[in-house]
């Protein structure tokens, strides 16, 4: 079996990563740039103010999209360029720029796929209670009518929420992302109003015009530490609930998983007469972000989560730490497609990639052998899922540039091209040459 004839092979970016411009044509204050100016949140200060500058620099990135053949470029909408305080009258200079991309990468045969919240929450909402209110869900239906009102007559493609798990256990529960807040396990109300949200955004995006909409999960296969260990299955099965159902068993069977387990708060409260109906509004396609399983064993005595991470060693690892593991993500296309069985929409890989440490040669050439190794055996692993029966539809690495990498500031680097934050050259790294040739080999 091979690749359906409109598989989409693109990149992906994130507003707050790339952009840079944050005080520029009405943009409000986000979340981010509110976390990332406090002292000690992210490494050595970094912050997003500049990033790639992608906001000045968006003809030479089309540019280098164009060349490497892709035919579609997954990046969000920044909402306090949209809204700046979070509600209210769309800011036309903000959605000027969008336009303005928008046009160009249609006039490059790149079709543009729009995610609409990639973390950066307006602040005015995070100081109203943020995604522990639940009229966030209500504001962030209103940006996505704004948003879809100028921009569906070109743009098809609509992700609604990028990764709310990261949002939750990383902003909200342990406090190391934005906004900061250690909340714990009662974090899990803002799952609920994330979810929400997402629901109410799909019934605007359609009313707009908006023909292909879907959401972005972040999956981790759940490996307990001892196989044998009933307390370690227990806690591979609570990391599983969270991470990998938590957010799609809602949109795809209308119901939570059993979040018992997780030992939290009961989220009945907080779940309102229709809310689960908007929630598993039909979606046309599932976003599916793998970068490495988990490995899990019982917790510790007094430890505040039902399951402790422990390190998988037996792999090679990225600059990241993370290990390796193609057939983890093979496993993963596999149980969603079985789990889920004919409710799971097709299925688009929207992020997938890896960071090393990544440096310009005296020649002026990016040498990045194992990021090649690396996206080659998880293309092969997810062509093999393909071949087996799953649905799914495109593929796209993260990322198209070296980039702010949230609480790591610019140590990471995940791009396809190498970018000097001093001078902001851009210089295309040895796996851009060999995703360039791949795409163009499956298109024959």
């Amino acid at each position: 079996m091979g690749l359906p004839e409109d598989f989409r092979w693109g990149v992906a970016t994130a507003a707050y990563q790339v952009e840079g411009a944050v005080h520029e044509d009405g943009r409000g204050p986000s979340t981010w740039d509110v976390f990332a100016h406090t002292p000690g949140k992210v490494r050595d200060g970094h912050t997003g103010d500049v990033a790639c500058d992608h906001y000045h620099r968006w003809p030479e990135d089309v540019g280098l999209m164009r060349d490497l053949g892709v035919n579609s470029y997954r990046f969000s909408i920044a909402w306090p360029r949209v809204q700046p305080t979070g509600s209210g009258a769309a800011n036309p200079e903000g959605l000027d720029f969008y336009d303005r991309l928008v046009d160009a990468l249609l006039a490059a045969g790149i079709d543009p796929a729009v995610t609409l919240y990639h973390w950066d929450l307006p602040q005015p909402l995070e100081d109203a209670g943020g995604w522990m209110n639940r009229d966030t869900a209500y504001r962030f239906a209103e940006f996505a009518y704004r948003a879809a009102d100028r921009l569906a007559d070109r743009v098809g493609t609509w992700i609604t929420l990028n990764e709310p798990v990261v949002v939750t256990a990383y902003g909200y529960a342990f406090g190391v992302y934005a906004p900061g807040r250690t909340l714990m396990l009662d974090a899990l109300p803002t799952a609920h109003h994330q979810l929400l949200g997402h629901g109410l955004a799909v019934t605007a995006l359609r009313s707009r015009g908006a023909r292909h909409v879907g959401l972005t999960n972040h999956y981790s296969p759940a490996w307990p530490a001892d196989p044998a260990s009933e307390a370690d299955q227990r806690a591979a099965l609570a990391f599983d609930t969270f991470m990998n159902r938590m957010f799609t068993d809602p949109v795809l069977t209308g119901a939570y998983p059993d979040v018992a387990a997780l030992g939290g708060p009961d989220l009945a409260p907080h779940i309102h007469d229709l809310d689960m109906s908007v929630i598993a509004s039909p979606i046309d396609f599932l976003g599916v972000n793998y970068y490495n399983p988990t490995r899990l064993r019982a917790p510790s005595d007094g430890g505040p989560l039902p399951f402790d991470m422990v390190d998988i060693t037996e792999y090679p690892v990225t600059g990241m730490g993370w290990p390796i593991v193609p057939e983890a993500f093979l496993s993963l296309l596999r149980d969603l497609d079985e789990r889920y069985g004919t409710r799971l929409p097709p299925l688009y890989i929207t992020e997938n990639g890896c960071s090393f440490p990544d440096e310009v040669a005296a020649d002026g050439t990016v040498d990045d052998t194992d990021r090649i190794a690396f996206l080659d055996a998880h293309i092969k692993a997810m062509r093999t899922a393909i071949d087996g029966g799953v649905d799914i539809r495109g593929y796209y690495t993260w990322s198209l540039l070296d980039n702010f990498e949230w609480a790591e500031g610019y140590h990471p680097r995940f791009g396809l091209v190498h970018v000097d934050y001093e001078t902001q050259k851009r210089t295309p790294k040895k796996s851009y040459g060999w995703y360039r040739d791949l795409i163009a080999a499956s298109s024959k």
